[in-house]
């Protein structure tokens, strides 16, 4: 099977290992790619659709699989469907429930899955008026994709106020926050759950629990992600079965009945409070840093459950996975998220056992050197029969890289891990020469 990957992060580089995995793969490409991935980088634009398509005809591509959310929500999949190319990836009117946090607010009320109280805003005073309905806290939303950026979480009404004010003039992340969605801010802990579908069947994968803000102990502002690790400990298959027909089979039901059936990877991010679960947010495409420990916890062969679904046949697919726990440290550029900085040459990887290491924001300047090229530069995986042995190879890992303008988040599963010495007594080399509550400013 020849394949096609679209991206160049993290994510894309954990998929293109998965795929490597397969009996089925005859050749793989990325476009565009990055360091990490260079014997199969390929110079082809993503946003150009006519090309990628003019490239699976030319070269008898079997598999297009989308890592990034923005190519889908532009349509990416319609065009190569519309040309008889099989593609792992929602349609663009599927693709909504990431697209727009408005239309997968009112997508959910349709359909009975819970969340919290919401609305969409495209006027500031109105906005903060219904501040005395949901609270003075609220999370602000930018309705549109914001690259993991356009959440925030205040902690006084003054932080709200002026996130609401931003966002709607543009001055905070531009044109996907022209519309705002307020809601009640909830308290819990989240879990990230994937359903892979084929517009009908879905099957579910281990759930992974993300690390959004970027200091320890949750703390400072929202990132895309600065580490991740599956499965979540006290999470049972019984529970798994629940929430996954609750949150992705509802979804996938939903969608069909609408006339947009989701083919893909579904990810619903969910909070557990005290009321039950509730939806935080959809998103239509693998996690980035989940993806990293979802995919290889896949033991079956992941090129054959992403075909299977990008041609309506899971019910044909049987589906494994390892009982191992991973976990995923991500290494960042000084400034993220706000103003990270780039060109920060990159040390020699650590290599051993249980322990890779995959690119995200990197690249090779001039002179060949491998430099930073944006806010999450690396990956640090783990790989151990629990998730405090998963810890402790990423963390010693993630020892060797950080320092001249390279941070980490020094206790990525902080709250489940049964043995918490390992990361807490490495926390200053993790941080590097860097100031964890200056990198939150």
């Amino acid at each position: 099977m020849d394949v096609l990957i679209i991206g160049s992060g993290g994510r894309e580089h954990a998929l293109v290992n998965a795929v490597l995995r397969s009996d089925l793969l005859t050749s793989v490409r990325v476009a565009p790619g990055n360091p990490g991935m260079s014997p199969h980088n390929l110079a082809l634009d993503p946003q150009d659709h006519e090309a990628v398509v003019a490239y699976c005809l030319e070269s008898d591509i079997d598999l297009v699989i989308v890592g990034p959310e923005v190519p889908l929500v532009a349509g990416l999949a319609d065009s190569l469907t519309a040309a008889g190319i099989a593609c792992f990836g929602p349609s663009a009117a599927a693709a909504q429930l990431e697209g727009s946090k408005a239309f997968t607010r009112e997508f959910a009320a349709r359909n009975g899955i819970p969340g919290p109280r919401s609305m969409a805003f495209a006027n500031a005073d109105l906005a903060i008026a219904w501040l005395d309905v949901v609270g003075d806290t609220a999370v602000v939303k930018a309705d549109g994709l914001a690259a993991g950026k356009g959440v925030v979480v205040p902690s006084t009404l003054a932080e709200t106020e002026a996130a609401i004010t931003e966002m709607l003039t543009g001055q905070a992340i531009g044109d996907a926050g022209r519309v705002v969605v307020l809601e009640e801010q909830m308290s819990g802990p989240e879990i990230s759950l994937f359903g892979i579908s084929d517009g009908k069947d879905y099957v579910t994968l281990a759930p992974a629990q993300d690390h959004k803000r970027v200091g320890a102990g949750d703390t400072g502002p929202n990132t895309g992600g600065m580490g991740a690790f599956a499965p979540v400990p006290g999470i049972d298959d019984a529970t798994i079965k629940d929430l996954s027909d609750q949150f992705i089979g509802a979804a996938i039901r939903g969608m069909a009945a609408e006339g947009n059936p989701y083919v893909g990877v579904l990810y619903a991010g969910l909070m557990l409070t005290e009321n039950g679960p509730r939806l935080v947010e959809y998103n239509c495409r693998f996690g980035d840093p989940e993806a990293q420990v979802i995919l290889p916890l896949i033991s079956s062969d992941p090129l054959e459950l992403m075909a299977a679904a990008a041609n309506h046949g899971l019910a044909d697919v049987e589906v494994s996975q390892s009982t191992d726990t991973l976990a995923n440290v991500v290494v960042a550029a000084e400034g993220y998220p706000a103003n990270p900085t780039r060109g920060i040459p990159i040390p020699k990887l650590p290599e051993g056992p249980g322990l890779s290491v995959l690119h995200a924001g990197t690249v090779r300047d001039e002179e060949g050197t491998l430099v930073s090229s944006g806010g999450r530069v690396l990956n640090v995986v783990g790989r151990g029969p629990d998730l405090a042995s998963a810890l402790q190879i990423a963390n010693e890992g993630v020892a060797q890289i950080v320092g001249n303008g390279l941070f980490a988040r020094p206790d990525i599963g902080w709250r489940h891990a049964s043995n918490t010495s390992t990361h807490s007594a490495a926390t200053n080399d993790l941080a590097g020469t860097n100031d964890m509550e200056s990198s939150n400013e």
